[in-house]
């Protein structure tokens, strides 16, 4: 005979799965009558907590080369850890983008908390050893993988259309690096949006993140094209944009507005302020946490659904961003800032 299931104790005892199982926990939630008619028929069933998996501890993995997401990366963290003290759960930490590294940690824990872009491959070597695991970043379509992600494509309409209600209608994606998922949801969000505006445009700027963002902007003025709004992929990027343009002439949110994407600490070390898009980081570690003891307390009771779970960013508006007419063109020497631009000798200009 197999292992007595907590949905047996349930149907012994005519109780939901839930009850039982904050029964045997010892939760509140639930009577002394309940409690102990549960332990009851544990007893009688031959029911036994599994140890083997009960003291490990909850492995927290971060994919050590993504460098451009480490403050979010830092909240994630403080997240996992602050969930796992409230429930007096122990997390081991690790840093690694190398699979098999990943594998043993596995073997050593509860259940895993997979944070960056790690492949299919290796999330299917997990679950090959039974080992729940939460994914807090994209995954296959259709994978049965429990995910915790952030709203990337809704942040790029809403961004988009808050750009179009302060009267810009020619906006820049700037993306740098396009090969990032999350990137290319923002964009593609964006992109949305600006459809449903007949006088709206949308042009992405990608380009190498090492000094290529004025010579990408070049290229496509040269097509005619002059970007009054600067919706940037992070905040970084968004930095970047505000130091470049302030060079060039502009004013800022006058002549021109820039939205980055994160909302860290550079965000407010800039002047003007950036107005961007806060990513929860803190909030996805503490659900990412919940999640995982969820599968946790329901291993072995047959099989679920994969999860979703999205946190929804919010916009915080500062100072980088106002209102645009075709009056706010700078009137220094008549013509916009862009028409004086100067490409330095030897300078790559990037596709777009």
């Amino acid at each position: 005979m197999g292992r007595v299931t907590l949905r047996q104790i349930a149907q012994n005892t005519d109780l939901s799965t839930f009850s039982v199982s904050r029964a045997l926990a010892g939760k509140d939630g639930v009577s002394e009558e309940t409690r102990l008619l549960v332990e009851q028929a544990a007893m009688r069933l031959g029911y036994s907590k599994p140890a083997s998996t009960a003291s490990r501890a909850i492995g927290l993995v971060f994919h050590d080369l993504d460098k451009v997401n480490s403050e979010l990366q830092m909240q994630i963290q403080a997240g996992v850890q602050r969930e796992a003290q409230r429930l007096k759960k122990h997390v081991r930490t690790v840093w690694t983008h190398t699979t098999s590294e990943v594998i043993a940690l596995a073997r050593a824990s509860a259940g895993l908390l997979l944070v960056g872009p790690y492949d299919a491959a290796a999330r299917a070597s997990i679950m090959a050893l039974g080992v729940p695991a939460v994914h807090l970043g994209w995954v296959e379509p259709l994978e049965p993988v429990d995910q915790v992600i952030g709203t990337d494509r809704e942040s790029g309409e809403a961004v988009a259309r808050y750009l179009i209600e302060l009267g810009h209608e020619c906006i820049a994606y700037v993306a740098g690096t396009p090969t990032y998922r999350g990137r290319v949801e923002r964009f593609h969000g964006a992109e949305a949006e600006v459809t449903r505006h007949q006088q709206a445009t949308l042009h992405q700027l990608a380009f190498d993140e090492d000094g290529g963002f004025v010579p990408a902007l070049l290229s496509l003025k040269q097509n005619g094209v002059a970007p009054t709004a600067f919706f940037c992929a992070h905040d970084g990027l968004a930095v970047t944009v505000v130091t470049e343009l302030l060079h060039l002439g502009y004013r800022i949110p006058e002549n021109a507005s820039v939205v980055g994407f994160g909302d860290f600490s550079a965000a407010t070390q800039i002047s003007p302020a950036l107005t961007t898009v806060r990513v929860e980081g803190v909030e996805f570690g503490t659900v990412a946490v919940r999640l995982l003891l969820e599968r946790l307390q329901a291993k072995g009771e047959g099989d679920h659904p994969a999860r979703r779970v999205l946190i929804t960013s919010r916009l915080i508006e500062r100072r980088s961003c106002g209102p645009y007419t075709r009056s706010n063109r700078p009137r220094s020497t008549g013509a916009a800032p862009s028409e004086r631009w100067v490409v330095p000798t030897g300078a790559a200009v990037s596709s777009v």
